[in-house]
């Protein structure tokens, strides 16, 4: 190589030290990945119906990725400017855009259908990218801020 050819810059993807979880899961680690979650959740100050709520969203999700998105998938955790954020993704066949764009409640003799439907209502914001190669939901929560007064 010569001094006209220099190396192209690589991109350096930080560290984020808000990373609460990264783990990779199959259908053997739901419930330990679960109480992992509820953990993190507690530490970062979620309490009462707001962890329940987080809580069946995020095993929705990752019941979801192992029932459609291929028997595993991969979980992140992390706080970010005051709420919790979760992003389960896989590499299964996608959701079909008539799924995504049915908001509706499915119907109570449903088999299936439930597992987006409940993430989008116990969270405060769910984002799904889809496609041939996987699906990536992600959501969040907000924490509570504490007050702090001087005496």
């Amino acid at each position: 190589m010569t001094d006209a050819e220099l190396p192209a810059p690589r991109t350096v993807v930080p560290i984020e030290p808000s990373l609460l979880l990264a783990t990779a899961f199959g259908q053997a680690q739901v419930t330990e990945l679960r109480h992992s979650v509820t953990s993190c959740a507690q530490d970062s100050g979620l309490s009462g119906q707001r962890l329940d709520d987080f809580v069946l969203a995020v095993n929705e999700l990752i019941t979801n990725a192992v029932r459609h998105g291929g028997g595993q998938g991969w979980l992140r955790l992390w706080q970010r400017d005051g709420e919790l954020v979760c992003q389960v993704a896989d590499h299964g066949p996608g959701i079909s855009e008539r799924r995504l764009r049915d908001r509706d409640r499915p119907a109570p003799d449903t088999a299936g259908g439930w597992g987006l439907w409940l993430a989008r209502e116990l969270s405060d914001t769910m984002e799904v990218e889809t496609g041939d190669a996987g699906t990536v939901v992600r959501i969040t929560a907000a924490l509570a801020t504490v007050r702090r007064t001087g005496r």
